[in-house]
């Protein structure tokens, strides 16, 4: 059993022997075949090898000639052009030459007969030369011959002549004078009418009236109810917020505002507007709507000075002046409103200026500025004259000399340094003169009612003061820390005394002295 699996794994190996004999021999001969393959396909790929380099060479010869002689050919023609360009040049240098010789020749022409003129001058000036030697020898003895007639000698008989006609001279240049001045004044007064006639038909306004009532119209008679409350609080709280005399009467859906003070009767006017729109009308809620509106009235105040400013084309002005100049919208001068009364006088001065030849905007700057000072912030203001404050506070803002003199000088307080002060003024009494533009009364009415208030606010703890009723009633509103009901008695009696003494009115004024004390606490 072992001897036969030795067998066969001796046959297994000897197998295993032959058949990698028989393959080793096998590969040997299809390596030999292939190196022969090989090297036949070597050659054949050399010799085609060859055969293409021959025919690239070929190739890029003739390129190469082509090349050469292409560029040949251009070299051929630039050559061309370089000579026809030098033939042409040298052409033209023959021209030029050709030229220069005939213009030298003419030259030379010109210059023979300079000379020749030059000659003939001479001679000619040689013998006006002699000429003039025998006319000034006759001139002499013609002088010497009028010596002995006339007895005088030349210089005698020159002054003489000189004297007379220096007082010929003198007479008619006495007249030509006279007559220029009294043409200059005739011309001068014709167009300065004619310059004030322009400028007043250039610029056209309406006549400035200025009330001192304002009327509140309501939808129904009802409404008068709310706003009177309940025994009148509502209404004595309106008047003591406002400062303004509302007068509820018979006339059907309309309530008046009294009150000399523009600025408090529209005031007074938009609250009530406000509380009947929003329909609770009680104390607390009116002193919060008056406080309201006058917040709103002076940022109103603020729009219509710039407004104003824009529409007359004045720039960079202080934002302080352009607040006053929209104050100038609740103040009035002899019953014309200010702010139209100074709009007016910059539109006069700026075409008066123009036809005179100055600047215009620095006239309409002074025009329109020219009143500031009947604008007054405090009562101490008021004690200076309106042209001397109006020009205080010019200065103080930085506005140019010539401006703030205008200002100053236009009610001669203080002296014109400008042309623009004369032109101010006049602009300001032809806004002023026109028919219907103030009225006096008014204006004296307002100035007792401003009077009025300025008596009580001269006594310590007056906190406000509303003359109301057209003066013939006077409301003080007292501070109750520091007065209290026998001081508030005496005040009333104080301030009725002190009107008598100071103060000139029609009628009976009464004064009223209003004291209250609140006690305000906050739950959390």
């Amino acid at each position: 059993m072992d001897n036969s699996i030795i067998f066969a794994v001796g046959g297994v190996i000897l197998g295993v022997i032959i058949g990698f004999i028989i393959a080793k021999t096998l590969e040997k001969n299809n390596a030999s075949k292939l190196v022969k393959e090989a090297k036949r396909s070597a050659a054949s790929i050399l010799k085609e090898a060859k055969s293409e380099g021959e025919t690239l060479k070929k190739d890029k010869i003739l390129q190469a000639k082509e090349k050469f002689i292409e560029l040949k050919s251009e070299h051929e023609k630039v050559i061309l052009s370089r000579d026809k360009k030098m033939a042409e040049a040298e052409k033209r240098t023959r021209d030029k030459e050709s030229q220069i010789s005939n213009e030298l020749a003419k030259n030379k022409k010109l210059n023979e007969n300079l000379e020749s003129k030059i000659k003939n001058y001479d001679h000619r000036l040689d013998v006006l030369e002699k000429k003039q030697d025998q006319v000034d020898k006759l001139h002499k003895s013609q002088v010497q011959q009028l010596e002995v007639i006339s007895s005088l000698s030349a210089e005698e008989a020159k002054e003489q002549l000189v004297e007379s006609l220096k007082g010929e001279a003198k007479n008619d240049a006495m007249a030509y004078i006279q007559s220029s001045l009294e043409e200059a004044k005739l011309t001068a007064e014709q167009d300065a009418k004619k310059i004030i006639i322009n400028t007043i038909q250039r610029i056209g306004t309406e006549e400035a009236v200025d009330n001192c009532v304002s009327v509140f119209n309501i939808e129904s008679d009802d409404v008068k109810g709310r706003i009177i409350g309940r025994e009148g609080r509502n209404i004595r709280a309106i008047e003591a917020a406002t400062g303004v005399e509302i007068i509820v009467d018979d006339t059907p859906e309309a309530i008046i505002l009294s009150c000399f003070d523009s600025v408090r009767r529209e005031v007074a006017r938009l609250s009530l507007h406000k509380l009947v729109t929003d329909g609770r009308i009680h104390p607390a809620r009116i002193e919060e709507i008056v406080k309201k509106t006058q917040k709103q009235i002076e940022q109103e105040i603020i729009e219509v000075g710039k407004r104003t400013v824009i529409d007359l084309g004045i720039h960079n002005l202080n934002p302080e002046l352009i607040k006053m100049v929209g104050r100038m919208k609740y103040r009035s001068s002899y019953g014309q409103n200010l702010l139209q009364h100074s709009r007016e006088v910059a539109k006069l001065c700026g075409v008066m200026a123009a036809e005179l030849g100055l600047n215009p905007k620095l006239a309409k700057r002074a025009g329109l500025l020219h009143d500031i000072g009947k604008v007054p912030d405090a009562e101490a203001d008021m004690e200076t004259p309106h042209a001397i404050l109006g020009m205080q506070w010019a200065e103080k803002h930085g506005e140019k000399p010539d401006v703030c003199n205008a200002i100053g000088a236009h009610h001669d307080e203080i002296e014109m340094k400008s042309l623009l002060a004369p032109i101010i003024q006049v602009c300001d009494a032809i806004s002023g003169a026109r028919p219907g533009a103030r009225r006096q009364v008014l204006d004296s009415y307002i100035q007792r009612l401003k009077d009025l208030e300025d008596i009580a606010f001269g006594f310590n703890g007056v906190k406000k003061a509303y003359a109301i009723q057209a003066g013939r009633e006077l409301r003080v509103i007292v501070e109750s820390e520091k007065v209290n009901d026998d001081v508030a008695a005496d005040l009333s009696f104080n301030i009725s005394q002190k009107i008598q003494t100071d103060m000139t009115y029609p009628g009976q004024v009464k004064v009223t002295v209003i004291r209250e004390t609140r006690a305000v606490n906050i739950a959390k």
